[in-house]
């Protein structure tokens, strides 16, 4: 994988680049549409690259490896051709899982032992593991196996599990060089940054992570329902030891205007499930701030949902239309939404590449914070 950083901004650490890999380039900075199931809910493979855009889209190790199997993921030649997608594709190592699954695991040295959510069934992933599977997967940027903290979480916990991540960082980079490319394509490996909402952990784990000299860098254990001020300060601290020249990657980050902090901040990547999960429950972002579709003020509303975005699905249907089949639960309606939702994050990461290019970032960022988290 190679990357191009193009320009940066002047006021601000924004950055525009370009990441190569052997399904095709990827501009940053870049939202990444999550995929969880070898599908993004409700929005068909075409639709994904014709009206939202997407230059990337993320797979969920876990719940892959739980459905359909590696079995199948093998005999399909990976994720790509499976759902018949070759764009580039992420997995996440299911380290998030760790952590979402707290009732249901135990961490050890070795790795963690969890309960599916599906049948109850034991399953076992170590570092090794978690590269071997998703090596099957297939995906061209694969993440190491860590584990995600909660938020509030006491520093000597936090510190305890950057350490365990360290440690397990190190046999997934072995693993990793040990082990061949499936399917004909390269893929990348990723480290995580750690250390909860502590500084001194924070840049203990990035400069750690810096020194393994990956391709690409990830920060993680952030977005789980710490204050945006603590986004930030933690986000600004890690950047600021990152190498320059490798993309950055914030993973589960989040609403339109943690976006354009983030970015500010020198973030490249982003993948969240906020645009397809609130879409589906009638939140839509719009370049002039937030509707919620089910309001009855929208019932007599025929005017396109945002008339800024282009989304032909969205602009060729009326508030009160989109309204309504939500309301009666009609699957077309997680459609329009779901692809407009997808289509403004990817138009709000392209608009602010743009003004990077043109040296106007700085500007246009801060007439659009004064819209984005507005509630129309």
């Amino acid at each position: 994988m190679d990357f191009t950083l193009e320009k940066t901004d002047e006021k601000s650490r924004a950055r525009a680049g370009t990441i190569e890999t052997d399904h095709g380039a990827i501009q940053t900075p870049i939202f990444m549409p999550v995929g969880t199931q070898a599908t993004v809910k409700a929005v068909h493979q075409d639709a994904l690259k014709e009206e939202v855009k997407a230059q990337i889209i993320l797979g969920n190790t876990y719940h892959l490896y739980l459905r359909p199997g590696m079995e199948v993921m093998a005999a399909a030649g990976g994720l790509h051709k499976f759902m018949n997608w070759d764009l580039p594709l992420l997995t996440d190592s299911g380290g998030y899982q760790v952590y979402s699954l707290s009732h249901r695991r135990k961490i050890t040295e070795k790795g963690v032992q969890f309960a599916s959510h599906i049948d109850g069934s034991k399953k076992f992933f170590t570092p090794e593991y978690a590269v071997d599977v998703q090596r099957i997967i297939g995906a061209d940027i694969i993440m190491a196996f860590d584990e995600c903290t909660p938020y509030p979480c006491e520093f000597n916990y936090a510190k305890k599990s950057m350490h365990l991540t360290h440690r397990w960082l190190k046999r997934c980079v072995d693993h990793f060089n040990q082990t061949e490319d499936l399917y004909g394509h390269k893929q990348t490996f990723a480290p995580i940054v750690q250390g909860s909402v502590y500084p001194e952990l924070r840049k203990q784990s990035a400069e750690k992570i810096a020194s393994h000299n990956c391709e690409i860098n990830a920060i993680g254990g952030l977005s789980v329902g710490e204050p945006a001020e603590d986004l930030y300060h933690m986000t600004s601290i890690i950047t600021e030891i990152l190498p320059e020249d490798r993309p950055r990657y914030l993973m589960g980050v989040g609403t339109p205007a943690n976006l354009l902090e983030s970015i500010a901040l020198g973030i490249d990547m982003f993948d969240c499930v906020l645009p397809s999960r609130n879409a589906r429950h009638g939140l839509l972002y719009t370049s002039e701030g937030i509707i919620n579709i089910k309001n009855a003020k929208w019932a007599k509303d025929f005017s396109p949902i945002d008339p800024n975005i282009n989304c032909s699905l969205s602009r060729q249907h009326s508030k009160a239309y989109l309204r309504h089949l939500l309301r009666v639960k009609e699957v077309v309606g997680a459609q329009i939404a779901t692809t407009h939702n997808l289509t403004f994050y990817l138009w709000l990461v392209n608009t602010a590449r743009e003004k990077i290019l043109e040296g106007t970032f700085s500007t246009w960022k801060d007439e659009m914070m004064s819209k984005l988290d507005r509630r129309l």
